[in-house]
């Protein structure tokens, strides 16, 4: 019964994740001329491309998530549960405010507000029973966890920032998310955001190739960061916390460690830069892919570490994934920073 149960489970599994990729690959053909003439990011001097392209890319990544997930609970018998609802609701939301940013500029507190909302929304969509850190009071945990979601959204906002960074981040974190998943604990819907979202991406990489014909845009990076919250925070939730922090932990340390840099110098923390690490990178000598295939590759020994605390699930494993993980993201980080390119 399992020797047959699991090949049909791997390719129901690899249907979704297909669907995802060609709706999203589809919508952004369609869209592309329209984000060409409409949502056109010029260079500046921030930017990291030379040449005017169309961004907002992420309206398709976000509208082939949501509609394979739809799909899926529709057809697992899911469709009623609220949690879905609520995500839906929240990820649309988040993106809309992303779109309008992406094209008005909307100002740094009314987006931290609305931002605060879909993050808020999220966590309602929660299990009551989901305790990252059980001796807190569930308020107080909650809180916590939501600054911590608003953070993770902004900073995969802000790590979006050269071609190929977001998929080399979302694909590997989702993937691994779905290996931990045989361990068992996460929902239906889980499993489904996390197939649609590694699908969506994998349908948009294409076209985000260096040198990128289309990016994601704000529409597309804030509600990323606000699905993968809401993933890791279940998973964290299970007990799997060296796992919810090793996943993305290359993303966290660079955006924590450069926001840190930035209020330690008195600098406007909060106005676009090209301060990041993996920007430094990039003007000490490193291509845009040689960053991307560094970044993808610790992510997926990160995901390995992620798997092995979750497989041999003690302290003291814990504890060395972490370290390890820590490790090499400060080796990648001390490279980015000095520009050696040696492994």
């Amino acid at each position: 019964m399992t020797i047959i149960a699991w090949p049909l489970i791997a390719a129901i599994a690899a249907g979704i994740a297909l669907a995802a990729a060609v709706i999203c690959y589809a919508l952004l053909v369609l869209l592309r001329p329209l984000l060409q003439r409409y949502a056109l990011a010029l260079p500046n001097a921030r930017s990291s491309h030379k040449i005017p392209t169309p961004q907002g890319a992420g309206i398709g990544v976000v509208a082939a998530t949501i509609i394979v997930t739809l799909a899926t609970a529709l057809r697992a018998g899911f469709l009623d549960d609220p949690a879905l609802w609520i995500l839906v609701a929240a990820t649309a939301g988040i993106a809309i405010v992303g779109a309008a940013d992406d094209i008005a500029q909307l100002g740094v507190v009314p987006r931290l507000i609305l931002q605060g909302i879909a993050v808020a929304a999220v966590l309602t969509a929660l299990p009551a029973d989901v305790r990252v850190v059980p001796f807190l009071p569930f308020f107080i945990e909650r809180s916590l966890l939501g600054l911590g979601a608003l953070w993770f959204v902004n900073l995969t906002n802000f790590m979006d920032g050269i071609d190929w960074i977001t998929a080399a981040e979302t694909i590997p974190i989702t993937a691994f998310l779905l290996m931990i998943s045989v361990f068992g604990g996460p929902s239906d819907l889980e499993i489904s955001i996390a197939l649609a979202l590694f699908g969506a991406m994998l349908g948009f990489a294409p076209l985000n190739r260096p040198v990128a014909r289309m990016f994601l845009g704000d529409v597309g990076s804030l509600a990323i960061g606000l699905l993968l919250a809401w993933l890791l925070i279940g998973l964290a939730g299970r007990g799997h916390i060296a796992a919810a922090l090793l996943l993305p932990l290359y993303y966290i340390a660079d955006a924590t460690v450069t926001l840190c840099r930035r209020i330690l110098r008195g600098e406007k923390f909060w106005v676009a830069h090209r301060t990041h690490f993996y920007q430094r990178a990039t003007q000490n000598g490193f291509t845009v892919m040689q960053v991307v295939t560094r970044i993808f590759a610790v992510n997926v020994v990160l995901g390995l570490l992620a798997l092995s605390s979750v497989a041999w699930n003690g302290i003291a494993m814990q504890i060395a994934a972490l370290a390890a993980g820590a490790a090499l993201v400060t080796a990648l980080l001390y490279s980015f920073a000095s520009g050696r390119k040696a492994a």
